[in-house]
């Protein structure tokens, strides 16, 4: 996703490095769950909280989960993660280093911490 700043074109998701958010939210927004699409964690968890998403404490297939801040992008800032919980403690987000989503355990081999899990409100039981 590029921006235009002046006469410059800034790349804001740095080649797939910070492209967590965006993946999530496209796939969101396209089913009418979030309002807009996001390109930053926190932007993320506003909408879902706008929309009908409820936190919840264990996951089930479709929760959003939102894993700690933690350095882990090519450059080296800490940020936030997110991504979807698919079953059998596993979840697929973006993954920095091939600028992907890929599939990995619910807390990377007991490496990253999830912070929260969202479910929306027409999922819930």
């Amino acid at each position: 996703m590029y921006i235009k700043v002046g006469k410059k074109k800034i790349d804001v998701l740095e080649n797939g490095d910070l492209s967590c958010a965006f993946f999530v939210t496209v796939i969101l927004h396209m089913f009418g769950l979030i309002k807009e699409i996001h390109t930053t964690v926190n932007g993320t968890i506003e909408d879902m909280e706008k929309t009908g998403w409820k936190e919840v404490k264990k996951p089930k297939i479709g929760d959003v989960l939102i894993w700690e801040k933690k350095k882990q992008t090519k450059r080296g800032g800490g940020h936030r993660h997110v991504g979807f919980y698919i079953g059998n403690e596993q979840a697929i987000s973006n993954n920095f280093k091939l600028g992907v989503p890929k599939i990995n355990h619910i807390t990377y081999s007991g490496k990253r911490k999830v912070e929260k899990i969202f479910r929306h409100e027409s999922f819930t039981d």
